[in-house]
């Protein structure tokens, strides 16, 4: 059926209009949202880089480029102790996958936090509950615990080399912030466990993506990474995807490249196989 003078005049503005967007408006945007970088209060995600080296390179001067400090260890503790809508999957598998004396390591688990938001909903009584992170975080830890911030059931290691035998791997946040593959932090521990719950993984369709979050005094690496390429990891490291799941309260765009479009944030179960 032929177009009258007035669908072709609609099409006509309509194929103007987008090409004044990616012609003029996008790269306006773009240009703006590079010069976020010099803003007197950085925001809170700058840089898209390809690699790590080159995200440490970006962090800007006079900020901390690390976790492992002093100044940043103790951050958001009380935050973090409480239950939020995030954690509810991780809790529902916890529960389903409960045995007396089973073996968690909560890796990058801060001061303890998930078990001390976690114990007054689920049966910890009974689980071996072991928390590994970056030295600076576990020295803190063990001075709260001396304080009696944190309860004595939770031991700490910052070494892998000192994990125990682990029926659970729990990663709730970590593997954003992890310096080495996933996939060689799993060689490193003493056993594969049986189960493996990831929750907050940054991920994209596309390559992957390290910029720098703001924390605090610091500006530290953060990983997007390549959905498909990842979950082929996660094959290749010998376990089945048994459950998964969206967060979409921690879906970000990074403030000076929005147009690399919005991360999708994830949950996993992993099984292991075999």
């Amino acid at each position: 059926m032929p177009q009258s003078p007035s669908q072709k005049a609609k099409i006509r503005i309509l194929a103007l209009e987008k090409g004044v967007k990616r012609l003029i408006l996008l790269p306006a945007i773009i240009g703006l949202s590079r010069l976020k970088r010099w803003s007197p209060r950085q925001p809170a995600r700058l840089g898209a880089f390809s690699d790590r080296a080159s995200a440490l390179a970006g962090v800007p001067r006079g900020q901390l480029a690390t976790y492992d400090h002093v100044d940043v260890a103790s951050l958001n503790f009380q935050v973090m102790c409480q239950v939020r809508v995030w954690d509810y999957p991780v809790m529902f598998w916890l529960e389903k996958l409960h045995k007396p004396g089973m073996r968690i390591l909560d890796a990058g688990g801060h001061f303890g936090t998930k078990y001390i938001a976690f114990r007054g909903k689920l049966r910890l009584d009974e689980i071996v509950w072991t928390v590994y992170d970056l030295p600076e975080t576990v020295f803190a830890a063990r001075a709260a615990q001396q304080r009696g911030e944190v309860p004595n059931d939770v031991s700490f290691i910052s070494d892998l080399v000192d994990a125990p035998p682990t029926d659970l791997l729990l990663a709730s946040g970590l593997l954003n912030y992890l310096d080495i593959p996933f996939p060689e932090f799993l060689a490193r521990l003493p056993n594969r466990p049986q189960h493996i719950l990831l929750n907050k993984v940054a991920t994209r369709d596309g390559p992957p993506v390290i910029t720098l979050e703001r924390i605090g005094p610091a500006h530290v690496p953060y990983q997007i990474r390549c959905l498909t390429t990842f979950e082929a990891e996660l094959a290749e490291a010998g376990y089945r995807i048994a459950d998964r799941w969206e967060i979409p309260s921690f879906n970000l765009v990074i403030d000076t490249h929005p147009e690399l479009g919005r991360s999708i944030s994830r949950g996993y179960l992993l099984q292991r196989l075999g």
